[in-house]
């Protein structure tokens, strides 16, 4: 078993989550920064992160960090991170091709006594059940007695300044009890937060997909919630106040719930339920409801537009925001994209406008192409749908120049409060 000393340290992955990863690290003991996409080690190489979350200056502070597509360059390494996304395919089950090709990567270049470390979201037993037969098959060793894992489950929130790696606790947890000494000092070096050692890998994996699924929820009751209180001619939000008053209201607001991890680690858990022949109902139920809010959202401003007598068929509509969340670039399995369809259905025509967001992410992804301006008094109706900042900045005024006189804002998350006493809210 190596000494944290004499760790030679590699991640593989340089997304959201491999690269500050990397760059913390990398600030304190060498460090290579393996990604098999050569255009984003081109841009990393010359200052650039496109998915925000560093800047040029704190990816030159890692001096000590180096990039490669090279699997040759991970040969002389003895400890392996591996960062890469597990997202679920189109039937709602998990991909684990990316963790299969970087468990593969890894097992090429395998050595005695060496250290891998999974930080990809994945059910719990993934990384035994999984994983280790990969290292060990096209390793030829043997785990817990050639070599060691560990899993440490990632806690990146996109987008947030405030809470970044190194202000989060990090869960750690080792094959063994000297791997998970080994791993949980490894992370002590860059968490300022502290590290929580838990008592085995499957703990550590099963902490991660619950921290979502249980916002997952959270966000499916106050959803259904708004569905009711709808139904009712109540105002949702004046109800969330009133109830906030008593000290342990949790103070979860309806909206979309997409993205990488909220709307898809949940389907982590429930697949390894399955398996073992339970069908875990609560949380598959929060999954449906959450899933059908872009539908309703749109039956919902339908039924709007028909109300001011404004002809669906046809109508302009401005969509503003396509990321998954605010201030964030990131559209990975975002929920705004099933407004957009369902209007298109009913033969609405769509502009999205999203600074954030890449024109080529968008187009590539969804096949949308983005506004580079937005014209007044075009739209029959606006949906803000990403509460970005510059949205919030721009205000209700500006906002209602983009509609005609006669037409419909609908402020999803509503963000604007009371401003928008007239105006459709979730």
């Amino acid at each position: 078993m190596i000494r944290l000393i004499d760790i030679r340290l590699a991640v593989i992955g340089l997304g959201y989550v491999g690269l500050p990863l990397a760059v913390e690290f990398g600030r304190k003991r060498d460090v290579i920064g393996f990604d098999i996409n050569r255009q984003r080690l081109d841009e990393l190489n010359n200052g650039i992160d496109r998915t925000l979350e560093l800047d040029s200056d704190e990816l030159k502070s890692a001096e000590y960090l180096t990039f490669t597509p090279d699997t040759a360059a991970l040969e002389d390494r003895n400890c392996y991170i591996i960062t890469v996304p597990t997202p679920i395919d189109e039937n709602k089950v998990p991909d684990l091709s990316a963790l299969k090709y970087a468990s593969e990567t890894v097992a090429r270049v395998l050595k005695i006594d060496d250290l891998v470390i999974y930080e990809s979201t994945v059910y719990p037993g993934c990384t035994e059940e999984f994983c280790v037969p990969i290292l060990e098959k096209l390793s030829g060793l043997k785990f817990n007695v050639d070599f060691y894992c560990g899993y440490s489950p990632e806690r990146i929130n996109p987008g947030d300044k405030e809470h970044r790696l190194k202000d989060i606790v990090k869960v750690t947890s080792g094959s063994t009890p000297r791997a998970a000494s080994v791993i949980n000092s490894l992370y002590s070096e860059i968490i300022i937060a502290g590290t929580y050692l838990a008592e085995s890998i499957k703990v550590a994996e099963a902490a991660k997909v619950i921290e979502n699924t249980q916002r997952d929820l959270n966000i499916a009751l106050v959803n259904e919630l708004a569905i009711i209180f709808n139904k009712l001619g109540i105002d949702t939000q004046s109800v969330l106040r009133a109830a906030g008053t008593k000290w342990n209201f949790l103070p979860f607001k309806p909206g979309l719930v997409g993205g990488h991890c909220i709307g898809v680690d949940p389907y982590y858990l429930t697949h390894k339920a399955e398996k073992i022949g339970y069908t875990p109902e609560v949380i598959l139920s929060g999954r449906r409801l959450n899933d059908g809010m872009g539908r309703y959202v749109a039956a919902q401003f339908v039924k709007a537009l028909t109300k001011k007598k404004i002809h669906v068929n046809g109508a302009n509509i401005l969509v503003l925001g396509l990321s998954f969340k605010e201030n964030c670039p990131d559209v990975r399995n975002t929920k705004v994209v099933d407004i957009i369809n369902e209007l298109k259905d009913y033969d609405c025509n769509i502009n999205v406008y999203d600074p954030w967001v890449s024109p080529k992410d968008a187009k590539t992804e969804y096949d949308i192409s983005l506004l580079e301006d937005v014209p007044a008094k075009k739209y029959d109706g606006v949906i803000v749908a990403v509460p970005h900042k510059l949205f919030i900045e721009m205000g209700v005024i500006k906002i209602k120049s983009f509609a005609k006189e006669k037409s419909v804002i609908y402020d999803i998350k509503s963000v604007f409060e009371d401003d928008l006493a007239n105006i459709l809210r979730l």
